[in-house]
């Protein structure tokens, strides 16, 4: 995240914020040029109520009065902590909305197979319901996720810049290390989820959805979304990770999450021992307490909670059943 509050700080958030909290409100007129950095004021009489409000905002020690630059800059710079807060919580929340909207808009129009609209236990209004669910959830899951993010940025974490710090060996290494980590980690998190205790209060709501549609890939409670996000900020804590690549992840992460809430039951393929897909989490969704994994089945099989998908599994099946039935009854009534 430290990347990408860079990349908004250069090219958007300092014109920003250098209009939202001016350092020239802070300073006094420039008949005052011989205030010292360490002495600088408000200015006095304020002229709109507007300068007035932002004078009494907390700021760090400004330029001199006479340093020119100050008409053109934020009294809040890009390392100041509130600013950072909030700049982060703009990405987060702006991010979170592009790539959902974008990978479950993409998904649900050409991949997620319309059909399954047709189950009897598809909800009414449901990918509305989806999208409402999410959309509340998103602003708590940022919240939660802040710490995490702003750790990040003031550089305590693990993440590096160049290739050579580690070596290519390692950069190429640390892709199926992340994966395995954090599906492990996921495979507990979300088995824990599904605990009496726990499972009606955090996780039930995204139970709601038997047949998921792509826009239910985010549909959770805010508590739930940030649990089984946790051992992906984790990783980078403990363990060095390229910046750019742990970038190119989370999105993956995301577009991931996206793709295994389409319903689909193809099988058969040579993977599907291995991969935990969109099969997998379709029986996941039916049958609540099996394939908790997120990327791959083996922690499903070492726990005992893994189960094989199968074509006679397929909830298409009961839509393709329940349509056959009316064929047979409309030319039933027809004769």
């Amino acid at each position: 995240m430290d990347l990408v509050l860079s990349l908004a700080d250069e090219y958007l958030l300092d014109k920003a914020w250098g209009y939202i909290v001016p350092a020239s409100v802070f300073v006094s007129p420039p008949l005052q040029a011989n205030i010292s950095q360490s002495s600088v004021a408000p200015i006095v009489s304020p002229t709109t109520w507007h300068h007035h409000l932002l004078s009494l905002l907390p700021h760090p020690p400004l330029p001199p009065s006479h340093d020119v630059s100050i008409l053109t800059v934020s009294a809040w710079p890009r390392d100041y902590i509130p600013r950072q807060l909030l700049s982060l919580s703009a990405i987060t929340l702006t991010g979170i909305f592009f790539l959902y909207f974008i990978f479950a808009g993409l998904s649900y129009r050409y991949i997620f197979n319309h059909e399954m609209m047709n189950h009897p236990r598809f909800l009414k209004n449901q990918v509305k319901l989806e999208i409402q669910c999410s959309l509340r959830a998103f602003p708590g899951m940022a919240l939660l996720t802040l710490p995490w993010f702003q750790a990040e940025v003031r550089g305590y974490s693990k993440l590096y810049d160049n290739v050579g710090d580690y070596g290519l060996a390692y950069l190429l290494f640390s892709i199926p290390f992340f994966l395995v980590f954090t599906d492990y980690g996921i495979y507990w998190v979300h088995r824990l989820l599904h605990h009496p205790l726990i499972y009606k209060y955090v996780h039930k709501p995204h139970h709601k959805w038997l047949i998921p549609t792509p826009f239910a890939s985010h549909a959770f409670h805010p508590l739930d979304g940030y649990l089984q996000s946790v051992p992906y900020h984790l990783f980078i804590f403990i363990f060095p990770l390229h910046r750019w690549l742990y970038l190119g992840l989370f999105v993956f992460v995301n577009f991931w999450s996206i793709l295994i809430h389409d319903s689909d039951m193809v099988t058969g393929h040579a993977l599907e021992n291995v991969i935990n897909g969109p099969a997998h989490h379709t029986l996941h969704h039916l049958y609540f307490t099996v394939n908790y994994g997120q990327y791959f089945t083996w922690a499903d099989r070492w726990g005992g909670s893994y189960r094989q998908p199968a074509s006679e599994l397929d909830p298409l099946l009961e839509v393709l059943a329940a349509k056959e039935a009316k064929k047979k009854e409309a030319m039933g009534k027809a004769e």
